[in-house]
C-alpha cells in the first residue's frame, strides 16, 4: 500500500492509505503548448487500451495539462501526467508540476466581466466528482481529478 500526505486546511494535515492502482501510467512531458497536446492523446490512447471510456478523461486532462504549462511551467522542467484505476470503476487523473507556490483558485475572479481565460477549472468540477490539490514535495503540487465510470461488463 502507498500513503500520501493530504492537506485538509492550514492546520491540519492527515496521512491516507491508497490501495495499490489496479491499472496505472506515468509520463514526463515537456511544459509547453505541444506538451499539453501530447498529454491528452496519450491520455485517450491509454485509456483505449484499457478499454475505458475517453470522456470525460481526455477533456479533464487537456484543461489540468494546458494549466500545467500556463500557470505552473518553469523554464527547463517538465510536468508530469498519472492516470491509475484507484478503485473499482474510478480513473485518477494527475498533474504535476514545478510551481508549488502558484496553487490554483477553486473560484473565479470577482469582478462580473468575462475574462478571456480563468474558468478551466471550473470545467473541471463539473466533469469531475471530485478534484483537488496536493502540495509537494517542494517545489511541485499535484492538480488531480477523479471521474467515476461503468466497469466494461456493465457498458
Amino acid at each position: 500500500m502507498n500513503q500520501r500526505i493530504t492537506r485538509i486546511s492550514r492546520s491540519v494535515t492527515r496521512l491516507v492509505a491508497d490501495p495499490a492502482p489496479a491499472l496505472r501510467f506515468s509520463v514526463p512531458l515537456s511544459a509547453t503548448r505541444r506538451g499539453a497536446r501530447l498529454a491528452r492523446l496519450l491520455a485517450t490512447e491509454q485509456l483505449r487500451s484499457w478499454g475505458l471510456p475517453f470522456d470525460p478523461a481526455r477533456l479533464i486532462v487537456a484543461e489540468l495539462a494546458a494549466n500545467a504549462v500556463l500557470h505552473g511551467r518553469v523554464p527547463g522542467r517538465s510536468f508530469r501526467l498519472v492516470l491509475a484505476v484507484t478503485r473499482p470503476a474510478t480513473l485518477r487523473i494527475e498533474v504535476t508540476d514545478t510551481r508549488g507556490d502558484r496553487l490554483p483558485v477553486r473560484a473565479p475572479g470577482v469582478g462580473g466581466a468575462l475574462a478571456e481565460s480563468g474558468r478551466g477549472l471550473l470545467l473541471v468540477g463539473e466533469l469531475a466528482d471530485r478534484w483537488g490539490v496536493e502540495e509537494g514535495p517542494v517545489p511541485c503540487k499535484t492538480v488531480w481529478a477523479e471521474v467515476g465510470f461503468l466497469p466494461t461488463a456493465e457498458r
